[in-house]
């Protein structure tokens, strides 16, 4: 992993200093997508934070790591992109958990992650990426100045050589924005409940954004965090292992109003990143997130036109992510047939093609 701005000065830190800090990057990813669904789905924040919160403080004790505990991309961004209905994202997760559950038992992962072939994966990620970017401008379009301003906000958060921060940068100017005119709301304890917000829709839908999701989940969430920690902390975590937990976890969640969750290998690189050495910074990411949970409203008054900014500058960040790959023309088509079609036929056509590719090759 290249060294960064951040990492440099995060050598320097002091080591509870860095567990602190290194909370931080994990966040990176996962509030941005949190709060866009709070806002645009019927998702309950306060669950959904209570659910993060949670898993982060178990993972962090079990595995002694600072494990990323981070959405479902690929059906986070579906349900804000309006693609998927928030019942097929509650059947999907359920149906995703099942599946990692039942692979990481079998120790089948490293069979299926040859099979979907990196680009196909990739290719997800960009569909993903244009959607949520497509759901960003029509936001932002409500209110072109305040999205101008968010857009030069993160700008700048770049410029000065933390681009990965720049949508946490957004999101917090926004929610101190929202805490001055709107008043920061008496805390609440959220409710234990059984789909405290509607229940799984199982259609066909909900199967392809699971097909869609499995694809992004076996690579990157449970292959590439595997490697990362044998790389960044000298520990020999299995994918199998991560698949099991992110099944668990998933299973455990969703049905309390929590998101479909996984280990996502970004998370754990923003974590090291900003200084995180242990799960002690997933105990005390845990604990913010539950805090946040009591004042969830806070962030349901947050501006339209800059919620559309900040999915704009997390779609640029996947995108960027997804485009480093040989097979330019490849991920190209199933990000543009996701837009013209939805993400399952897309996924689909890419994994015939690179079926067929690989058999013509062998």
């Amino acid at each position: 992993m290249a060294v960064s701005t951040v990492e440099r000065v995060s050598e320097r830190l002091p080591v509870a200093v860095g567990e602190l800090t290194g909370a931080l990057g994990d966040s990176v990813t996962v509030l941005p997508l949190v709060v866009a669904l709070g806002a645009l789905t019927p998702a309950s924040l306060p669950h959904v934070l209570v659910g993060f919160g949670v898993f982060q403080i178990v993972w962090g004790v079990r595995y002694g790591l600072p494990l990323s505990v981070e959405p479902m991309k690929a059906l986070a961004g579906l349900a804000i992109a309006g693609a998927l209905t928030y019942g097929e994202l509650v059947a999907a997760g359920l149906l995703a958990g099942g599946v990692l559950l039942v692979v990481g038992a079998t120790g089948t992962l490293s069979r299926l992650q040859t099979v979907v072939g990196r680009p196909v994966i990739r290719g997800v990620q960009f569909a993903v990426a244009l959607l949520l970017a497509q759901a960003g401008l029509d936001l932002a379009l409500g209110d072109p100045g305040v999205a101008v301003v968010g857009a030069a906000l993160a700008g700048l958060v770049a410029l000065a050589g933390y681009r990965r921060a720049a949508a946490l940068v957004v999101l917090a100017a926004g929610t101190v924005w929202t805490a001055v005119v709107a008043g920061v709301p008496t805390p609440v304890l959220p409710s234990l409940a059984i789909f405290p917000t509607g229940g799984p829709a199982l259609t066909v839908g909900a199967v392809e954004g699971t097909l869609a999701q499995l694809a992004m989940t076996v690579g990157n969430a449970a292959v590439a965090t595997s490697l990362l920690c044998a790389d960044l902390f000298d520990r020999d975590v299995s994918p199998d292992r991560l698949a099991r937990s992110m099944g668990g976890m998933s299973l455990a969640a969703v049905p309390l109003g929590g998101l479909p969750m996984c280990h996502g290998s970004g998370g754990l690189a923003g974590k090291y990143a900003f200084g995180a050495r242990s799960g002690t910074a997933n105990v005390v990411l845990g604990v913010l997130y539950l805090a946040g949970a009591l004042v969830a409203g806070l962030f349901l008054s947050f501006p339209m036109a800059l919620l559309g900014t900040l999915l704009a500058v997390v779609a640029v960040s996947l995108a960027r992510v997804a485009l480093d790959t040989d097979h330019l023309p490849l991920v190209g088509a199933i990000g543009l047939l996701a837009v013209a079609t939805n993400v399952g036929v897309a996924f689909l056509f890419g994994l015939g093609y690179w079926l067929a590719r690989e058999r013509w090759l062998a």
